[in-house]
């Protein structure tokens, strides 16, 4: 029997997903224990033949003690917590699910915009004690909407916001002009990003290179007014320097789905500003997200087992040739 380990608390449980595991006869194992420091993972992961990643790390720890692994595949996109020369070395392809969560992600900037900017939170708060703050908000109509990160998210991003009557600005580091001159997205400088853009969306990989990204510099050539959403990484960000910016009245405000340790520390003084909207990194939970991603995992399992090579591997020189 195929045993089908994962780290993923949404793998398998939703729509087809479930039914196509069941079809298949694949045994699945779910190692998501937050009171162990790997899930659970070294439990059971000998017997293991595919692995598909939550937020667990894969290292060559992991590695040695599946020795019967085929393949490591990511639940999702980023894969910052996987040690791709590590699986290239053990001769295991990696891979993941590109575009298929990117709606998710997209739609809940969307609704973050629209909870900064109408003071949603607050307002719910209110009402719920039994007050009657009337907060006097913005639109995001005619706003302008910059974006970090142009790729699958960033486009769905971009394209729901047009249709909402936002200006789009963005920065890549492989632009695809193709899509920006046709949907209206011009690209700029980063600079020049942060200070014309009401609302900054970062929807790029985390990892090393990308730790503090946001730092106290880039906050502070922001519009005092607005806001910064994250649905990328938690270390993309520098909290510190995000909370004290907040504090001192030099950014509008902050939508937040990503962290460094989830759940979080919730005594930084950022969990306590009011002008914060946080998620628990939510952005691809949807039902129909969570379907295309995991179908898309069993299918590049399939393949594998078919012995062919399937297009989304990340490190193909694994297959040789």
């Amino acid at each position: 029997m195929t045993v089908v380990l994962t780290t993923s608390p949404g793998f398998g449980k939703h729509n087809d997903v479930a039914s196509k595991l069941s079809e298949l006869g694949w045994e699945l194992v779910r190692c998501v224990d937050t009171t162990k420091a790997d899930g659970g993972v070294s439990e059971h992961i000998e017997r293991a033949d595919y692995i598909v990643v939550g937020l667990v790390p894969v290292t060559t720890e992991t590695l040695k003690q599946g020795k019967n692994l085929k393949a490591v595949l990511k639940h999702g996109v980023g894969v910052d917590n996987i040690d791709i020369p590590a699986c290239s070395e053990a001769g295991l392809p990696v891979l993941n699910t590109p575009g298929a969560n990117a709606d998710a992600v997209a739609e809940l900037a969307i609704g973050m915009m629209f909870a900064l900017a109408r003071n949603i939170i607050v307002g719910h708060n209110s009402v719920v004690s039994g007050g009657w703050n009337r907060t006097v908000g913005t639109q995001i109509g005619g706003k302008t909407l910059g974006i970090f990160g142009l790729g699958n998210i960033g486009k769905s991003l971009a394209l729901k916001a047009r249709s909402l009557g936002m200006n789009i600005i963005a920065q890549d580091a492989y632009p695809d002009t193709a899509f920006a001159d046709a949907n209206g997205v011009e690209f700029v400088d980063i600079d020049t990003l942060l200070a014309r853009s009401d609302y900054v969306s970062l929807h790029i990989f985390g990892g090393a290179e990308n730790t503090a990204f946001m730092d106290a510099a880039k906050l502070g050539k922001m519009k005092p007014d607005a806001c910064l959403l994250n649905l990328a990484r938690g270390e993309v960000v520098d909290l510190d320097a995000l909370a004290d910016a907040l504090a001192n009245n030099r950014l509008g405000g902050a939508g937040i789905d990503a962290y460094v340790v989830e759940p979080p520390e919730t005594s930084h003084p950022i969990f306590a500003h009011p002008r914060v909207v946080f998620t628990p990194h939510t952005g691809a939970d949807t039902s129909e997200a969570l379907a295309n991603v995991g179908l898309m995992n069993i299918a590049d399992i399939e393949s594998l087992m078919r012995g062919e090579h399937p297009k989304r591997v990340l490190n193909p020189q694994v297959f040789g040739g």
